[in-house]
């Protein structure tokens, strides 16, 4: 079980998913798989750096697998109750969940400080929890909202930095897990790209690329699959997804397709993108710009080693774009973000490199005075001596985009 170094005394509280799947695989919050290595539903894992203590406070059983009417199809399944449970979490204090309120009460009246994993922004105390008429609350949320309404006293801060100095730093396992990752969706991106021509609509893109995904042992991808052409292109997701047909245009001769998509391997995740002509070859101002794009990608990556800061990293991009394109770049500090178990894995903006770091680097480019979008993401790995790029099977110069739609 991974160990959490609190730099300050708290009770760290992680929420388990609940049981209920809504027609999807469960899948467990990252933060309770990474400490526990369980999927188990309703549960809560304490961290107590008070007294060194490390508690699971789960259920007797699974409620999905009990059903009164239908005892033979649903015969039931511990989950606090199972004997082998200790052995299979490294977990020894291991209590009913029935007992987790008192002890959050125990520890409330002592005045004692606790901690979720919530808000990246702001560090420190939480504060409280609004309601409002239509909201989409994450796990974290509910809990503290939950603490605050049933223990108005208690005292919450983020733990988000605690987590994020532990998960950045990948282990040897991880990382390979990540490499298979990044491998599958060079390979469905390559099965998708023999599908790029005028008239093709771009679901028939995300079938042919999550098929392979499955096909070479992903069982979901790692978030809705990006792949945008033409006017489309020039949007962001979060407005494309607004939309239901918006994202299922037919693509045509002269258009570019920008695909930002990423599947997922033993519940770690991956994330690439890369832009290709709809008619097999870059016009002349469309290789233009894509060449300056991932020049200010490859500026970043060459500078990526032990030692080096984001803020460093950002300032080598900034000298490499083109005064006159600058408007259009969209390269802040995170010109990219940390993966993991998740594509938005807990991190320390302020932290130096080390080895172990896992992130994207994608320099976006929307040009909507050109109607010109362009996008290239790689995936990146910190080594003892510089970077290694887990993306590199996937080539990403105009010319060899070109090559590799020949091929089909």
């Amino acid at each position: 079980m991974a160990e959490l170094k609190s730099t300050d005394s708290g009770i760290f509280l992680c929420p388990s998913r609940d049981g209920l799947s809504n027609g999807e695989t469960f899948r467990q919050l990252d933060d309770f798989n990474y400490f526990t290595g369980l999927e188990f539903p309703n549960s809560m894992l304490v961290i107590n750096s008070y007294n060194d203590q490390i508690i699971l406070f789960a259920p007797h059983t699974d409620f999905r697998f009990e059903a009164a009417s239908r005892k033979n199809d649903f015969p039931g399944r511990p989950l606090g109750d199972d004997p082998e449970l200790k052995v299979k979490s490294g977990i020894i204090d291991i209590r009913p969940f029935e007992e987790l309120d008192e002890f959050i009460k125990s520890n409330v009246d002592a005045h004692r400080k606790f901690k979720v994993n919530f808000n990246s922004l702001v560090p420190g105390e939480i504060n409280e929890i609004k309601t409002s008429y239509i909201s989409s609350w994450s796990s974290e949320q509910a809990l503290i909202y939950h603490l605050q309404q049933t223990f108005p006293i208690i005292q919450i801060e983020s733990a988000y930095e605690d987590v994020g100095h532990l998960r950045i730093i990948k282990s040897p396992i991880e990382i390979e897990t990540l490499r298979k990752a990044a491998d599958i969706t060079v390979e469905g991106i390559k099965a998708a790209v023999k599908y790029i021509k005028a008239g093709v609509d771009e679901r028939t893109l995300e079938a042919e690329m999550e098929a392979t995904f499955k096909r070479l042992g992903s069982p979901r991808i790692a978030f809705a699959s990006i792949i945008k052409s033409g006017p489309n292109s020039l949007w962001p997701w979060r407005i494309l997804a607004s939309h239901y047909e918006r994202r299922n245009r037919k693509m045509e001769n002269g258009e570019l397709v920008i695909f930002d998509v990423g599947c997922e391997y033993k519940n770690y995740v991956s994330d690439i993108g890369r832009t290709f002509p709809v008619s097999g070859k870059f016009s002349d101002e469309q290789k233009r710009i894509l060449t300056m794009e991932t020049a200010v990608s490859d500026a970043i990556i060459a500078a990526i080693k032990p030692g080096v800061t984001f803020a460093e990293l950002k300032k080598v991009a900034d000298a490499v774009i083109p005064d006159n394109e600058k408007k259009y770049m969209q390269v802040g500090l995170f010109f990219g973000h940390h993966l993991g178990l998740s594509t938005g894995d807990p991190n320390d903006s302020h932290a130096k490199l080390a080895p172990g770091m896992v992130f994207t680097v994608e320099p976006w480019y929307y040009n909507h005075d050109k109607n010109i979008a362009v996008f290239t993401e790689d995936e990146v790995l910190v080594t003892d001596t510089g970077v290694e790029i887990l993306s590199k099977a996937l080539p990403r110069t105009p010319e060899a985009l070109e090559k590799l739609m020949k091929s089909k």
